[in-house]
């Protein structure tokens, strides 16, 4: 038996799985811990995969493997992941970001070695990317990308069949690139105007005045107003596909993400537009499809992990 554990700066997601094919067994999701010390999210992980035991009837000693999908970056301390992680720790940006904690890290990989014999713990998309890779539209692609358009914005590359994960397993933390002038919105990460804190989730309410579901909503309903607000943010995730297109050479880039897959019919024409066209030669051949496994890709990537 093994836990499947996914930590975004939202909600952490747990479930079981007993090896025998792909159902995720007492699957139950919480708001991600913020507050109190900064061991409380590991806390909640292990108590999760706990009451997930006492649902499927099974002991929590019997459950010795973890695989771990988080949201980073990461920082290696004796050479355990512990989350430094803009949506999670308050400590990186200040008060001003509105996180309840002063956390510069967020404790993780050696409590949870103290539960559990195996503990695997990857970046959330290079675990939702192994996922697509497997069992979703990435299946057959040496040189694709994960991309996830959420509370935050992050990515999983591959190239040539090798997923790339860099020194300290942050390859892919594209939502901290730079893409347009802007002088006013402030990233968790303390950056000001990178790409996260123009587009993502929860950058939306702070520059607009209205969460993402509602400005969707008015922009699919015709407002000008709110259209235009879309267009720009498209305009500006857009600039982000079409880079890691033409640095990496890509094939297919999946895109998941509440932000995206919950309005990805009137997302994806917008988001190609300022892809196709641009420097043919290599953008030619690289296509944006919708994450295969839907919102299911992130139940999915810790699963997706070995060990």
């Amino acid at each position: 038996m093994k836990a499947c554990i996914d930590i975004g700066g939202t909600k952490v997601a747990v479930s079981l799985n007993d090896g025998s094919g792909l159902d995720l067994l007492a699957k139950r999701s919480e708001p991600t811990a913020k507050t109190g010390a900064n061991d409380a999210l590991a806390v909640q992980v292990m108590r999760m995969v706990d009451e997930a035991c006492a649902e499927a009837g099974v002991a929590p000693h019997t459950v010795q493997r973890a695989g771990v999908s988080s949201a980073g970056p990461f920082v290696l301390r004796a050479g355990m992941v512990e989350l430094a992680s803009p949506n999670i720790c308050g400590g990186l940006a200040g008060p001003a970001r509105g996180l309840p904690n002063d956390w510069m890290v967020a404790t993780l990989e050696a409590p949870l070695r103290q539960r559990f014999a195996e503990v695997r713990v990857e970046n959330d998309c290079i675990g939702a990317l192994e996922a697509e890779r497997r069992w979703g539209a990435l299946q057959g692609f040496d040189h694709c990308a994960y991309v996830t358009w959420s509370t935050g914005v992050g990515m999983g590359l591959c190239v040539d069949g090798r997923v790339l994960r860099g020194k300290n397993g942050n390859a892919g933390h594209g939502g901290h690139m730079f893409v347009s002038d802007n002088d006013d919105a402030l990233c968790g990460c303390g950056n000001v105007g990178d790409l996260e804190a123009l587009v993502a989730g929860n950058a939306v309410a702070r520059r607009f005045g209205a969460d993402a579901a509602t400005l969707m909503q008015q922009a699919r309903a015709g407002d000008a107003a709110a259209t235009q607000k879309v267009g720009e943010l498209c305009r500006v995730m857009g600039r982000a596909l079409y880079n890691i297109t033409v640095v990496l050479d890509l094939q297919r880039i999946s895109l998941g993400g509440s932000v995206f897959t919950n309005n990805r019919e009137f997302l994806l024409p917008l988001l190609q537009a300022q892809v196709r066209g641009k420097l043919p030669a290599l953008t030619d051949g690289c296509e944006l499809v919708p994450a295969g496994l839907g919102d299911k890709v992130g139940d999915y990537a810790a699963l997706a992990l070995p060990g």
